[in-house]
């Protein structure tokens, strides 16, 4: 399944929530999810352990580059994450855990999330969901318009995913420290 994303450090979640209570956003819920990465040789593989939607295998392709970016996944429940999770490990050898509490809205087909990442801080995901290939470029202009509409800066956005970001070797780390240093000084 295809989707259009974006991932940014975003430290005012307040500000956020009422922009998308202003847009009508529909809250689902608030999870807790902890996902662990397995190293692959291509794209990325994780168990994610929802408190929302139980486990799942997510396997995705995607690249690593600043703004909106298509990413191809599967979702594959998991009845026994344990075992799964063991499994994987003896297989491919554990990379990363990723332990997140995520805040999920939707406006029309865009899932966005509010991320508290332990050990990272704050951060802020847009997801726009499609079906048909010839919806993709309406997808992208979706989050290009959310990135204006919330003011999310082109140093904010971040190239990789979490697990980069836990490992030190995102190309964003350098800056997101700086990002990270400057909202606790009240950007």
């Amino acid at each position: 399944m295809p989707n259009i994303e974006i991932k940014a450090a975003y430290p005012d979640h307040d500000r956020a929530k009422k922009i998308l209570m202003s847009l009508n956003a529909k809250h689902v819920g608030t999870d807790h999810q902890i996902d662990t990465y397995f190293f692959s040789p291509q794209g990325r593989l994780k168990l994610r352990e929802s408190s929302l939607s139980g486990a799942q295998l997510i396997p995705y392709m995607r690249p690593d580059q600043q703004g909106p970016k298509k990413s191809d996944y599967l979702v594959i429940p998991i009845v026994d994450p344990e075992a799964c999770k063991r499994l994987f490990t003896q297989i491919l050898g554990q990379d990363v855990v990723v332990d997140k509490i995520r805040d999920i809205y939707l406006i029309d087909n865009v899932r966005v999330h509010l991320d508290q990442v332990k050990g990272l801080g704050l951060f802020f995901e847009f997801e726009a969901v499609y079906q048909n290939a010839h919806d993709e470029p309406t997808e992208y202009h979706k989050v290009r318009e959310l990135i204006g509409i919330f003011g999310i800066r082109e140093q904010d956005l971040i190239n990789g995913s979490y697990r980069e970001l836990v490992k030190g070797t995102s190309k964003n780390h350098v800056r997101y420290e700086k990002l990270q240093s400057e909202s606790k000084q009240g950007r």
